[in-house]
């Protein structure tokens, strides 16, 4: 059995308050105003997580600095949006990373071979153009301008 995930609920009430310096009263209050939701056993006995405990002492903190219950519900909300922010940040930033290389790949690759087919065409047009078995617009079958099927 290895290591219990941050968020699986794992200790009891008497043990996160030990864990956080913080009595039973404070966690039960702190659930009771919505900034801790710690897991519940089918019994209904609480289970906190890591997460919990670090959550936990982040109120304490907050608590500590003067913020009341309601400011500190505020501020939990706006740290937790910045955190997901900062991972969304990220993440477009290595999105916009590997578009950027690739728009200078396909930037270098559509100017190679549309410089070679270029040549090609050039050079393919100039063996056509005396040869008078090709036909084109406004030449007919021998090479010569006029309408087809039209006599004059």
């Amino acid at each position: 059995m290895g290591v219990p995930a941050p968020s699986a609920g794992v200790y009891g009430i008497s043990v996160a308050a030990e864990l956080t310096g913080l009595t039973e009263r404070s966690l039960r209050l702190y659930e009771r105003h919505g900034l801790l939701n710690p897991a519940r056993t089918a019994g209904g006995t609480r289970r906190f997580s890591q997460d919990d405990l670090r959550r936990a002492r982040r109120i304490a903190e907050l608590m500590a600095d003067g913020v009341n219950l309601a400011g500190i519900g505020k501020i939990l909300g706006l740290e937790r949006d910045t955190d997901g922010l900062r991972g969304d940040i990220t993440a477009l930033r290595a999105d916009n990373t590997a578009l950027r290389a690739d728009n200078i790949a396909l930037r270098a690759d559509r100017t190679r071979p549309a410089d070679h087919v270029l040549d090609t065409t050039r050079r393919s047009r100039r063996s056509d153009a005396g040869d008078a078995g090709i036909s084109g617009p406004g030449r007919d079958e021998g090479g010569r301008h006029g309408h087809r099927g039209h006599t004059h």
